[in-house]
């Protein structure tokens, strides 16, 4: 929808800290058309990020850039940007079609009432939009969210763990909306700390990792690269000693270990193949899984913590 071709996000060497604590350290990377996702666990800095993007807060070193220009204080800049926090921020007292009208008030926008239809049509919630949103479920609390942050129509929308909380229906529901907004020309920048959710979603994947940028591309290359590197999980169990040994000629296993608190300590070069694998194994053996766990913050002990979700 920038009609340029450019990138409609460019980071140069962003970093933003907070006091001694660094959020995001030395991010560059251009996010183009269609649906981008930002990977890692709670705490890696993705919030930091989008944030930055939208020109709520500053960078501290480097520049954030959407659509050529400098976001921060550019309201232009803003009303081209459609911003849906992770955290709900909604009047339960106001019905659906309310809410967006609220929000479509601040954007002031020329026809509130034709673009608030718009959006909650997009939503798929034409048929509940009068009723209050105390009533609604998290699915769709969400799907309405989405129709506020879209009601003035913008080009780029960041949207913050949007998945995050709803069940497997209204979970492919909100995907196939995220599609449709991104095959109409949109930039959709989405952030998960759940592997499974954009592997199906998105065309690339950029993994954030303690405030730093990991690794970046296809869903099927960062699959790649977390297979290709050792890790090591700790398994707390209720028969160790029968788990190892039925675990012990598992292709994906390189090692086991049980240290003194009788505990395993399990390095493996395959993290999808182990997360299938365990719980098969111990249901066929018996044991039961009390705890599973990464004991270091390698890219593949993330991905292993991930990919449990």
């Amino acid at each position: 929808m920038s009609g340029t071709g450019e990138p409609a996000i460019v980071l140069d060497r962003l970093s933003r800290w907070f006091g001694g604590v660094v959020a995001v350290s030395d991010v560059t990377l251009e996010v183009g058309a269609g649906v981008t996702a930002l990977l890692g666990p709670n705490g890696a800095g993705k919030t930091t990020l989008l944030r930055t993007i939208a020109g709520l807060i500053a960078p501290s070193e480097g520049t954030a850039r959407v659509f050529g220009e400098t976001v921060r204080g550019n309201q232009a800049i803003y009303r081209r940007i459609g911003y849906m926090p992770e955290h709900e921020s909604v009047y339960d007292f106001l019905t659906g079609r309310q809410f967006v009208e609220l929000c479509a008030r601040l954007q002031q926008v020329d026809d509130p009432h034709a673009a608030v239809g718009r959006a909650i049509a997009t939503v798929d919630l034409i048929a509940a939009q009068d009723r209050s949103m105390a009533g609604y479920s998290r699915g769709m609390r969400q799907r309405m969210r989405l129709a506020a942050t879209l009601v003035h129509d913008p080009p780029l929308l960041l949207l913050d763990e949007p998945l995050s909380g709803t069940d497997p229906v209204q979970r492919l529901h909100l995907r196939d909306v995220i599609r449709r907004l991104a095959a109409e020309g949109r930039t959709v920048l989405v952030s998960s700390h759940i592997l499974e959710e954009v592997e199906e979603l998105a065309g690339s994947i950029h993994l954030m990792v303690s405030g730093k940028l990991a690794a970046s591309g296809e869903p099927r290359a960062i699959r790649q690269q977390l297979n290709d590197r050792p890790f090591v999980v700790r398994i707390d169990a209720s028969s160790p000693r029968t788990l190892a040994a039925g675990m012990v000629e598992l292709d994906a296993i390189e090692s086991i270990e049980i240290d003194s608190e009788g505990r395993l300590r399990v390095r493996s070069r395959n993290v999808t193949q182990l997360q299938r694998a365990l719980p098969v194994v111990a249901q066929r053996l018996g044991v039961r899984l009390l705890r599973v766990e990464p004991l270091d913050d390698s890219l593949e002990s993330v991905f292993e913590y991930l990919a449990q979700g």
